[in-house]
């Protein structure tokens, strides 16, 4: 109950915070971009107004999915799919640039896939309750906006070549546990995409990836075949 509520009071905040951040001032305390705020902010100010008929599906999260963006129009041919991941980064950040990236955009879907920068500790060391609170926060901040979420596990990592030396597969396979549970409690839709993925060692199969961390071509259109259903499934039960 206790952290429920604590849950509960977080969210409230960052809700109250979003309502402040778009017509604040910026200060000599924000002269480092920290969450990349200004990365997207000609994309989407450029982007045309939503047809009605259209549905809109943004995917956000680090540098797997920055990548990615660049093979929508190959793997997901006529669809109306929008790129807001950026390389490098974790959950917190990613919860700063969410009403600007993913609210504004005013999108029917949002696909999220996060924290395997968190657990490599780019911004500093993170528990998985800290990981789980960030994606709680993104979570209902989408729900509270209309936003139907997909909710992504974490692709399998046995060393992170940046960051030798921490183990991460068992700490990737509870954070996904956590998620496929929460996932079925909110009702979200949960694509799985550790286990497909997965070599013997809780890493990234060799013939899907180029570094054991980043998907290939190929390790991106298994990720295509998994998450186009699970969209459809997302917009269906709007």
């Amino acid at each position: 109950m206790q952290r429920s509520l604590l849950r509960l009071i977080v969210a409230l905040t960052v809700t109250s915070l979003v309502l402040v951040l778009p017509t604040r001032r910026l200060t000599a305390q924000d002269v480092v971009d920290w969450a990349s705020l200004e990365r997207y902010q000609t994309a989407n100010s450029e982007l045309p107004a939503r047809n009605p008929n259209d549905q809109r599906v943004v995917f956000y999260g680090n540098s797997i999915t920055d990548t990615w963006a660049s093979l929508f129009p190959e793997m997901f041919p006529g669809k109306h799919y929008l790129g807001r991941g950026i390389s490098g980064q974790t959950t917190p950040q990613m919860l700063v640039r969410f009403p600007q990236d993913v609210i504004r955009l005013e999108p029917d879907v949002v696909v999220i896939l996060a924290g395997t920068n968190d657990i490599a500790g780019n911004t500093g060391p993170s528990s998985q309750e800290m990981i789980e609170d960030n994606i709680i926060s993104m979570v209902y901040l989408a729900k509270a906006n209309a936003i139907s979420v997909v909710l992504c596990s974490v692709l399998p990592v046995s060393d992170y070549p940046w960051k030798p030396g921490l183990n991460p597969g068992p700490k990737i396979v509870e954070l996904n546990a956590w998620m496929k549970q929460f996932a079925q409690d909110e009702g979200l839709v949960y694509v799985d995409y550790h286990s497909e993925m997965l070599n013997d060692r809780l890493g990234l199969a060799r013939e899907l990836t180029y570094d054991g961390v980043h998907p290939n071509h190929a390790g991106y259109q298994v990720m295509a075949r998994l998450v186009e259903p699970a969209i459809s499934t997302a917009l269906a039960r709007r």
